[in-house]
């Protein structure tokens, strides 16, 4: 990255653009402008002269950056953002590998990378990408030449994984509905049961729209 470059991250910052937006300016991926910020100073403290000039020190000193799959941005250590995904709902099989696609330069891994990186079974691998697939949040490509899958996260993730719950739900909230007008509408469960799929019914159509309109902050 160019002095230039980081003086135009600078000017993003101070104009309070997000990443997304810096990177689209920029014409880089959004991933490698939170790198930046992240280990700079953060957006409080970003200085494009100095980080210009602790990227020539470790030039000279042959020290690579060190690549996001050592870790979480600004030093939070992994174990911690597993926990914190557990804490959110995902199995903790299943926050571990998430979060090991997220901390990769690409976004991709093969499922012997992430055995080896897990120190898990194959196994165990394999009932976590599957998983994650079914719930939207990892997609599978094949390599053809080397005959195997890998599994990527990518920056609509986000996106599809909240489109799978919203589907999800409207499924709960169709058969809840069906379960209602079943037990009768005049009743205690017909009306129980009619309120809850409507309620779900509407929080799903809602977040769906929000995640439309906001689906642009991804890219």
């Amino acid at each position: 990255m160019t002095q230039r470059d980081r003086q135009r991250i600078a000017a993003g910052l101070a104009e309070r653009l997000s990443y997304a937006e810096i990177a689209r300016r920029l014409d880089r991926p959004t991933s490698t402008i939170s790198r930046e910020i992240a280990r700079n100073g953060g957006p409080g403290g970003y200085r494009p002269e100095q980080a210009h000039r602790a990227t020539e020190r470790r030039a000279r000193r042959g020290t690579p950056v060190p690549p996001p799959a050592a870790g979480p941005p600004d030093g939070m250590p992994e174990d911690a953002v597993v926990e914190m995904t557990v804490r959110m709902g995902l199995p903790k099989m299943m926050a571990r590998v998430l979060i090991d696609l997220l901390l990769s330069e690409d976004g991709r891994r093969t499922a012997a990378e992430l055995t080896r990186r897990l120190k898990v079974s194959p196994a165990s691998v394999s009932v976590a990408v599957g998983y994650l697939i079914q719930q939207g949040i990892v997609r599978r490509e094949r390599d053809p030449q080397r005959r195997r899958d890998i599994y990527v996260v990518d920056d609509d993730t986000w996106y599809h994984s909240v489109a799978t719950s919203c589907r999800q739900s409207l499924e709960a909230a169709a058969a809840a509905k069906e379960a209602a007008e079943k037990c009768g509408l005049d009743t205690p469960v017909g009306r129980r049961l009619a309120g809850g799929g409507a309620f779900l019914e509407r929080i799903s159509l809602d977040t769906m729209e929000s995640a439309d309109r906001w689906r642009d902050l991804l890219s």
